[in-house]
C-alpha cells in the first residue's frame, strides 16, 4: 500500500518530522491512559491508599516496559536504516532477527521480573499500607510482559518504515477498551488493583494483535521471504549493540526513578499519593518530547542509511526549534493551571495533596528545555547508530537524580524529591549536546557530502 510507509530522506526534515511527531503523540497519550485511566478510576472508586498502591509501583513498571520499549526500539532503527539505504532484503532480514530478539528477551525478563518482585519492593520501603495492592497490581504486569512487547515490536517496525499513523489507530482503539475493562473489572467486579492491571495487559495485548494483522494484510515491503527466515548472528550483534544500550538507558533512567521513589515512601502514603497524581499530569504532557525523540530518531537513522549528511543536521535543528517553541508553552500551563487535574485522580477532599502536587509541577515546569535536549538529542544520536555513547549520558541522569533523592531522603525534603527530576535533565542534556557537536565536527564530517533533494 502506499501509506503503509514513507521515505524521510526526501522533502523537508521540519515537516516531515512534525509529520510523524503529531500521530506519534496522540499515540503517546493514548498509551498513557493505560496508567492513568487505572489511576483515575482506582482512585475515584477504590481510594486514595490504592492510588498510591498503584503509584508505587510505577518507578518498577517504568523499568520494565523501558527495558522492553529500549530492546525493541533498538532493534528496529537498524530496519529504518536498511529502508534509508535502499536494501529490502537486508531490512527483511532485520525484521526477522528483530522479532526473534524480542521474543527471547519477553521471556527472560518475564521470568525474572516475576522471581524477584516480592524482594524489590521491601527494600523500596512500599509502605505496609499498600504493599499487598501494589504486588498484586505489579506482578499482572509483569506476567503479561509479551503484550507491550508485541505492540512496541511491530509498531517500531512501521515507525522504521516511516509509518507513525497505524499505531497511532491501534492504541486509540486498546485505550477505549482499557476504559471499558477498568470500570467493569474494578466497579463491576470489585477486583481493585488487580482489576486495573489486567485491563491493562488485554488492552496492549490486543493492539499488538491489530498491528500485527495490520502488517500481514498491508505491508507486504517487509514480508519476509524464506531465505530471510534464517537467523543471523553478525546482524543480531549489530542489532544488540543499539538495542542492549537503548535498553540500558532506560533502566538506568529508571533506576534513578526508584531511588526517588525509595525516598519518597520514606515520607508516607499520602505525599506517595501526590506525586503519583504529579507525575501522571507530567507523563501527559512530557508526551510531546517522547514523540519529538521518537521521530527524530527514525529520520536520523533512514538518512545515516542514505548517508545524508546535510539533512540529518537539518533534521536535528528543525527539531530542536519545534521541541523549545513546546517547551515554554507547555511549562507555563503546568505551572500555573497544571494542579487543577489533581481532581481527576482523588476523590473528594483534594486539599491534603493539591499544594504538593502544584510544587512538584512548578519544579519540573521550569527545566521542560534541558527536558527538550534530552529527549531529541539522545534518540537522534542513537538513530545515527550510536548505542553506547547517549548511554552516557543515561549515566548522567543517575547520578544527578540519585544524588538530590539521596540528600532529599536525608532532610526528609518533599522539595527535594521534587528536584531530583531536573537536576538529572540539566546534566544530562548537556553531556549530550557535547556529544552531538562531536558526532556532527568528527565522524559525520569524514562521510562525503550527499546533496539532499527537496531539503
Amino acid at each position: 500500500m502506499k501509506t503503509a510507509q514513507k521515505d524521510m530522506t526526501k522533502g523537508s526534515p521540519g515537516k516531515i518530522i512534525l509529520g510523524f511527531t503529531v500521530p506519534l503523540f496522540i499515540g503517546n497519550l493514548f498509551q498513557q491512559f493505560y496508567n492513568m485511566v487505572d489511576a483515575v478510576i482506582v482512585g475515584q472508586f477504590v481510594g486514595t491508599g490504592a492510588l498510591a498502591a498503584v503509584g508505587s509501583t510505577g518507578t518498577i513498571m517504568f523499568l520494565i516496559t523501558g527495558l522492553a520499549m529500549g530492546m525493541t526500539n533498538g532493534f528496529t532503527l537498524q530496519v529504518a536504516q536498511r529502508f534509508g539505504a535502499g536494501d529490502l532484503k537486508g531490512m527483511r532480514r532485520s525484521a526477522v532477527n528483530a522479532t526473534i530478539l524480542a521474543a527471547i528477551v519477553s521471556v527472560v525478563m518475564t521470568t525474572v521480573s516475576v522471581l524477584f518482585m516480592k524482594p524489590l519492593l521491601t527494600f523500596m520501603h512500599t509502605p505496609e499500607d499498600i504493599f499487598a495492592d501494589a504486588y498484586s497490581y505489579i506482578i499482572i504486569i509483569c506476567g503479561g510482559l509479551a503484550a507491550p512487547m508485541l505492540y512496541n515490536l511491530l509498531s517500531g517496525l512501521m515507525r522504521a518504515l516511516g509509518n507513525s499513523k497505524i499505531p497511532l489507530f491501534f492504541l486509540i482503539i486498546a485505550a477505549l477498551l482499557n476504559i471499558l475493562l477498568d470500570l467493569l473489572f474494578i466497579i463491576q467486579f470489585r477486583m481493585g488493583t488487580a482489576g486495573a492491571a489486567w485491563a491493562t495487559i488485554i488492552s496492549q495485548g490486543i493492539s499488538g494483535l491489530l498491528c500485527l494483522l495490520y502488517i500481514a494484510k498491508a505491508v507486504p515491503i517487509i514480508h519476509p521471504h524464506k531465505e530471510d527466515l534464517r537467523p543471523d548472528p553478525h546482524m543480531m550483534s549489530g542489532q544488540l549493540r543499539i538495542g542492549v544500550p537503548m535498553a540500558l538507558q532506560f533502566s538506568i533512567t529508571a533506576i534513578g526513578s526508584m531511588m526517588v521513589q525509595t525516598s519518597l515512601n520514606i515520607l508516607g502514603s499520602t505525599l506517595v499519593a501526590a506525586f503519583t497524581a504529579a507525575g501522571k499530569i507530567e507523563q501527559l504532557v512530557t508526551q510531546a518530547f517522547v514523540a519529538m525523540g521518537t521521530a527524530l530518531a527514525n529520520y536520523s537513522a533512514q538518512n545515516i542509511g542514505a548517508g545524508d549528511v546535510v539533512r540529518i543536521r537539518k533534521g536535528f535543528k528543525s527539531a530542536t526549534l519545534m521541541g523549545f517553541g513546546y517547551s515554554i508553552v507547555a511549562g507555563a500551563l503546568v505551572m500555573t493551571v497544571g494542579k487543577y487535574m489533581t481532581y481527576l485522580f482523588i476523590s473528594g477532599d483534594v486539599s491534603e495533596v493539591i499544594g504538593s502536587v502544584d510544587l512538584y509541577l512548578k519544579c519540573i515546569g521550569t527545566f521542560f528545555i534541558p527536558l527538550t535536549i534530552v529527549n531529541l538529542y539522545r534518540n537522534g544520536i542513537q538513530g545515527l547508530g550510536y548505542g553506547l555513547l547517549p548511554m552516557t549520558a543515561g549515566i548522567a541522569e543517575l547520578i544527578g537524580r540519585g544524588v538530590v533523592a539521596v540528600i532529599a531522603a536525608h532532610y526528609h525534603s518533599y522539595f527535594g524529591i521534587c528536584m531530583a527530576g531536573s537536576a538529572a535533565w540539566v546534566l544530562a542534556g548537556a553531556l549530550l549536546l557535547g556529544q552531538y557537536f562531536y558526532i556532527v565536527h568528527h565522524d559525520l564530517s569524514k562521510l562525503p557530502p550527499k546533496p539532499s533533494e527537496n531539503s
